[in-house]
């Protein structure tokens, strides 16, 4: 016997792989979540002469179309959007191609009833997430959209906007958060009432460096359609 086939080469050591960093949605194994986006169109706009805030003019188109178009930008998939007011005539003249459009009957409640009609129609969708928005926030692009829906990391996400350390929209809730949500969300309290339980959960994501936070409530503020 050889002294080679006595002693053969030893093994070339290999260098250590550690695990790659969680750096958003998608990262690591297997496929990324599916975060839906829903957009709280139904508002009248009451403080606007009863004007329906999805049908206001931006950029010579309905101005539910722009939050749609941020929605998707942003990687959002599927998008529900939610009408109210004068929901048959948003139907007409906005163009809502390939959104989950529901009706919330009970839209003069307050958004409450628009986030628990929207969290029950994405029920079986295989969403893990909701990120919600609101359809009169222009200022709010898909830049600030896309962080906040980078902040998933499991089914029990709570994640925020932040502008200037302030808690914002959107918000992105995880799906095994929407029973509660739904049992809690009444008038136009929305989500407080379990944001506010669940505040030391609450992942901030600062925003205010890319998007402006304005809502669009009364007359003058119209001016920022311009």
């Amino acid at each position: 016997m050889s002294a080679e086939a006595e002693h053969p080469p030893a093994p070339v050591p290999r260098p250590e792989r550690s695990a790659p960093p969680l750096t958003g949605p998608g990262a690591g194994e297997g496929p990324p979540p599916v975060v839906a986006g829903l957009l709280l169109a139904a508002g009248g706009g009451r403080r606007l002469g009863g004007r329906p805030k999805a049908l206001l003019a931006y950029r010579g188109r309905p101005l539910v179309e722009n939050a749609v178009r941020v929605l998707r930008e942003a990687g959002c998939e599927p998008v529900h959007v939610v009408l109210g007011a004068s929901a048959a005539e948003v139907r007409e003249r906005a163009d809502l191609t390939g959104c989950v459009v529901v009706d919330n009957p009970d839209w003069a409640e307050g958004m409450g009833s628009s986030l628990r009609v929207g969290l029950a129609s994405l029920a079986g969708t295989g969403a893990e997430a909701a990120l919600v928005s609101l359809v009169d926030q222009p200022g709010i692009g898909a830049a600030a959209v896309a962080r906040v829906r980078a902040a998933y990391r499991s089914r029990a996400s709570l994640a925020a906007a932040a502008y200037d350390g302030e808690r914002g929209h959107p918000v992105l809730f995880g799906a095994d958060r929407w029973p509660d949500i739904v049992a809690t969300a009444t008038g136009d309290r929305g989500a407080r009432v379990h944001l506010k339980k669940h505040a030391d959960e609450v992942m901030l994501v600062e925003c205010g460096d890319v998007a402006a936070d304005f809502d669009i409530d009364t007359p003058p503020d119209l001016a920022r359609l311009a």
